[in-house]
């Protein structure tokens, strides 16, 4: 009997999952995105099924803007979202599903891989691909030959956001950009990031590389699940260490380049932002998602997307904190 019932409890496990499946795909077939967050929260069906047996127990999850008592939200951001890891709740939604440009956000994903299919130990060759970016492009400033250790590089892609760094590790990892930017997509579809399209490894515009705010916190979570990335994410700077083609060696300093991290703005009394990643370009706007914490450390995810300059993103982002992190 106990048999009998464990197969008819698998037979609807599977039914459930494939009319999942169908609805996914006749939506996407239509133009119309679907979020794991959608399905979570639709009543239709078995929610104990998916918190338990799924990953979205673990998980903020929301399909509505949310408002935040004492936070008066911003109409021209993109986005915006805080999210209570200890309590697994969006406390603040603006449009977190909608698809937008991430900039060198994308360096999370990116340092996600490297973590997770990596040795940090590894020595990268830089390649002449890896160098050739526009003369106002985020830099590590690496060379062509030049030896770096995969530790270095993730310190250089995630504080001074080296669109360089990031082509060096997604040719270590993958061989090439487009065979990392596969593999990229396949992480976001298995983090439940079902809004996003990956390209590069940087986020340098493309119109079919995109994310979603929400999306980006999905990513960020399992990220910061790294202890070491946390420790980069902690810093203030970082010395590198570059043999270059001829056997010289140079020792590069890389700085943080969020605001609360570089020391430019402090952070709202009672609330330690443990690090976090920026990103800018003309069509993503200014965007920053940090690792905040209360004084009794517990953990929330913040982002801000789209913001017109970094003087009202950051001073908004902290009265985003100052309203949320209790």
């Amino acid at each position: 009997m106990k048999c009998i019932n464990r197969l008819k409890r698998a037979i609807s496990i599977i039914c459930i999952l494939g009319s999942v499946c169908v609805l996914m795909t006749g939506c996407e077939a239509e133009g119309i995105p679907i979020s794991y967050a959608s399905i979570y929260e639709n009543t239709a069906y078995n929610q104990e099924l998916y918190r338990g047996e799924l990953f979205s127990e673990n998980l903020c999850v929301t399909s509505q803007n949310i408002e935040l008592p004492g936070y008066i939200s911003e109409p021209s951001f993109h986005a915006a979202g805080l999210f209570d890891l200890t309590q697994q709740r969006v406390l603040y939604a603006d449009h977190i599903h909608d698809r937008l440009y991430p900039a060198s956000t994308t360096k999370i994903l990116t340092a996600y891989i490297a973590f997770k299919y990596a040795n940090m130990d590894d020595i990268v060759t830089i390649s002449e691909n890896a160098t050739i970016f526009e003369a106002d492009a985020s830099r590590c400033w690496l060379q062509p030959g030049d030896q770096v250790s995969l530790y270095d590089l993730v310190c250089g892609l995630t504080l001074a956001s080296g669109n360089d760094a990031g082509v060096a590790i997604a040719e270590h990892i993958s061989g090439s950009v487009e065979a990392f930017a596969e593999k990229m997509n396949e992480e976001a579809q298995a983090l439940g990031a079902t809004n996003s399209h990956f390209i590069n490894p940087h986020g340098l515009h493309d119109d079919n590389h995109y994310t979603t705010a929400y999306d980006l916190y999905l990513i960020f979570n399992a990220a910061v699940q790294e202890p070491r990335y946390v420790d980069i994410l902690s810093m203030k700077n970082y010395t590198g260490t570059i043999t270059g083609a001829d056997g010289s060696v140079r020792h590069p300093e890389w700085a943080a380049t969020n605001y609360y991290s570089a020391g430019v703005i402090a952070p709202p009394e009672g609330i330690r932002v443990l690090g976090g990643k920026t990103g800018t370009t003309d069509q993503a706007g200014n965007c920053v998602i940090l690792y905040d914490e209360n004084l009794a450390g517990n953990p929330y995810i913040s982002v801000i997307m789209g913001a017109a300059d970094k003087t009202i993103l950051y001073d908004k982002m902290s009265q985003l904190l100052a309203a949320g992190v209790q």
